[in-house]
């Protein structure tokens, strides 16, 4: 399996994993749809026939229903508007252009992310209101922010990675 880590923040938060089935989306993001999944629920049966009880008991199971990639990864709820977000963005790309020279990137494929980011990065403020954002479980300022949406059937949810911010580490 291969987690996907932050690889421009100091945290190292765990973003994803290739456990879920990823697409690559415009050679500079991945994209992988998550699902709504019930946790904390204990169903015990005893065996008692609850209706020859004298007082039925109503307990809460602790049930709640959770997004499975959210959850797992322990993402942390963010907000933005759109200023502050673009303001986030502009840095954060910077970071990812200083990781990828570090990594030994040539300026070509540097210019490429660059050209093909800024596009993407078109594609997701023109929805920005779509879009609910996440942090790593340590709610580092200096990382990357997950972004949640959904499909177009408006009930499948979905998060979206940089590509180029993550670095793989198999386990």
């Amino acid at each position: 399996m291969i987690i996907y880590r932050d690889a421009v923040s100091d945290s190292k938060d765990e973003l994803l994993s290739d456990s879920f089935d990823l697409k690559e989306v415009d050679g500079v993001a991945y994209e992988a749809d998550c699902a709504m999944i019930e946790i904390g629920a204990v169903n015990v049966d005893t065996g008692a026939n609850a209706s020859a009880e004298e007082a039925g008991e109503d307990l809460d199971d602790g049930a709640q229903k959770v997004n499975n990639i959210i959850h797992s990864f322990r993402l942390q709820a963010t907000s933005f508007d759109k200023a502050s977000y673009l303001s986030y963005l502009k840095g954060y790309m910077k970071k990812v252009t200083e990781h990828l020279k570090k990594k030994g990137a040539s300026a070509e494929e540097v210019k490429d992310f660059q050209t093909k980011a800024q596009a993407f990065a078109k594609k997701i403020v023109s929805n920005f209101k779509d879009y609910e954002f996440y942090t790593g479980e340590s709610m580092d300022v200096d990382g990357m922010v997950v972004l949640l949406n959904y499909r177009e059937d408006g009930i499948t949810p979905y998060v979206t990675i940089w590509k180029h911010g993550v670095d793989e580490m198999k386990v």
